[in-house]
């Protein structure tokens, strides 16, 4: 048989590669998949042909609609490999066409739609693929579609939200300190030619101001590289497994926005696991899926700690409340969820409150920061304007006696 060298992501987004001896490309495929490694190249040993999958993803937007009108027609009755021909044609995105056509030609091959799904990880995530799987089995396909485009929707609109969250602030920022360095490097430098033929002693905050153009001005090359040498280390120490510790979890403790990412993760993670729970996943995978979308390692911690301990016959509360990372109502909810074979109902219920928290959260600090940029945006130039002007204000003080 030939053998197959594969390159991909295990599930701690660590890219590994390997050989594997298999009849065809599909069996390596599908044995990367039971060993929740996400390939992304694979080919023939000595080949010089590749088996690439594209690195293109697919719009949200455009899954959610396929999701919605799979649904629909799986409900009507239609076959699996009509509806997907349909749906190929009338996507929007040329490269989500492509998806859906490849999936079609599986499926008329005989691979099952999670088989078929699970070789497009650019377009169907572990979580999706599982879900179709246990909807496949439990003969409820329709519902489990209807259930994945609700979660997709609501899980966007999350995500949108805590995005839009930090990008105000962020661009607000931005546009500050670009108006600063600019009144610095182009502003100030005009009314320090002034100041130096008009002599005498200048005021303390002019001074600051003079001096901080200057330094500007000689050392923008340094200001520079140390932001760009920031954002590099940065960048490089999340990719450690100790360094995104650290950065997690000073995110989690950060002022307001920690609060904010807190409940988004925990909305995520209630809304996901109840999901796939009531769609038939098993627990323990459900878990394993849940953790990689948390969003955060410290949460993802926590939750591939409950599986472990749900392995050993334990609850899911109980190590949930050990991690100290879930709130006290959180681990009592999960707790009465357990407790009267409600979890995934709890778990929705759950999702639903910090969906709204979040909202709220949001709403509170885009009214708040709104005014204080405008002050910070007001003291930093104005700032400098007036201390610009004082010296000007001394000279009309000087000449005025003397006329």
């Amino acid at each position: 048989m030939p053998v197959y060298v594969w390159k991909g992501k295990a599930p701690g987004g660590l890219t590994q590669t390997g050989e594997l001896t298999f009849a065809t490309k599909d069996e390596v495929m599908q044995y990367l998949r039971r060993k929740r490694i996400i390939a992304n190249d694979i080919r023939e040993k000595g080949s010089a042909r590749r088996f690439a999958l594209p690195k293109k993803g697919v719009g949200i937007r455009d899954l959610v609609l396929f999701t919605r009108q799979f649904s629909t027609m799986v409900n009507a009755g239609l076959p699996l490999v009509q509806c997907l021909d349909i749906l190929s044609k009338q996507a929007e995105s040329a490269n989500f066409r492509q998806v859906v056509a490849d999936v079609m030609h599986d499926v008329e091959a005989g691979s099952t739609l999670a088989e078929a799904m699970g070789k497009r990880a650019d377009a169907f995530d572990n979580l999706y693929v599982n879900m179709v799987d246990a909807g496949e089995a439990g003969g409820i396909l329709d519902d489990i579609l209807a259930r994945l485009a609700g979660y997709l929707e609501k899980a966007e609109a999350l995500r949108r939200k805590v995005k839009s969250a930090l990008t105000y602030p962020t661009v607000v920022l931005i546009v500050a300190l670009g108006a600063t360095t600019f009144m610095l490097l182009f502003i100030i430098p005009t009314f320090a030619k002034v100041f130096s033929d008009f002599g005498g002693e200048l005021p303390m905050a002019t001074r600051i101001v003079l001096n901080l153009s200057n330094f500007v001005k000689m050392f923008w090359w340094a200001i520079i590289l140390v932001i760009v040498g920031s954002v590099f280390t940065v960048k490089r120490l999340y990719k450690t497994e100790a360094g995104r510790l650290r950065i997690d979890a000073a995110l989690l403790r950060a002022p307001i926005f920690g609060n904010i990412l807190r409940k988004a993760s925990i909305a995520r993670f209630t809304r996901t696991l109840g999901t796939m729970i009531s769609s038939g996943v098993p627990i323990l995978s459900a878990l394993d899926i849940t953790a990689r979308t948390a969003g955060n390692r410290i949460i993802e911690n926590a939750i591939l700690l409950t599986k472990g301990s749900i392995g050993e016959g334990e609850t899911i509360a109980a190590p949930l409340k050990e991690s100290k990372v879930f709130p006290p109502m959180v681990v009592q909810m999960i707790a009465v969820g357990e407790e009267t074979g409600a979890l995934d109902k709890m778990l929705d219920k759950i999702a639903n409150f910090y969906d709204e928290e979040v909202n709220v959260a949001v709403d509170t600090l885009t009214s708040i920061i709104e005014p204080v940029m405008i002050v910070v945006m007001g003291t930093l130039v104005g700032g400098m304007v007036v201390a610009m002007y004082m010296p000007m204000f001394k000279l009309v003080n000087v000449i005025a006696p003397g006329h």
